[in-house]
């Protein structure tokens, strides 16, 4: 990578991806926080990038790990959140959204973080051999469980729907 590129430039096509990504993994009011952290991990990793992949496949990598790992420890301190301020969570409205794309959310949350991830990647279009390099699959397996995650994925869809 030249060095003379700059951080922003690197990342700036990625923007995207990595909302999607915070989006994907976490709730809307913790969404701009989980963001911060990915960019933040990933310019940390930034140094380490050697260009032997694309920046899309490193940044993601990197991110992905970052929002799992913000996942496991968010869970805990979520839940003491509420706890503590429930009424005052009662209160917030939360920002006009389109809620049949919410509702894809919520099911996406639903997923399990494999499976969430491999859909993320889908959905942005990453060809199934950089899928299978980024997890450590082969292809074949990499396609039986997109098949099953959308599946599932169309399934929480639905029943989100029926409840509304």
């Amino acid at each position: 990578m030249p060095r003379d590129q700059t951080f922003s430039e690197w990342i700036s096509p990625q923007l995207p991806a990595l909302r999607r990504l915070s989006r994907a993994f976490a709730t809307s009011a913790d969404q701009a926080d989980l963001l911060q952290e990915l960019l933040i991990a990933v310019w940390k990793a930034w140094p380490a990038f050697r260009g032997e992949s694309l920046p899309a496949t490193f940044i993601y990598r990197v991110a992905h790990n970052r929002a799992l790992t913000w996942k496991r420890r968010e869970g805990l301190r979520l839940l003491r959140v509420f706890e503590t301020q429930r009424e005052g969570l009662q209160q917030l409205t939360p920002e006009p959204s389109d809620a049949r794309l919410d509702q894809v959310f919520d099911a996406l949350r639903a997923l399990p973080p494999l499976d969430r991830s491999l859909m993320l990647l889908w959905l942005e279009q990453t060809p199934y051999a950089d899928m299978a390099a980024l997890h450590g699959l082969s292809e074949s397996h990499i396609g039986v469980r997109l098949n099953r995650a959308r599946a599932r994925l169309a399934t929480l869809v639905q029943e989100l729907s029926d409840e509304d």
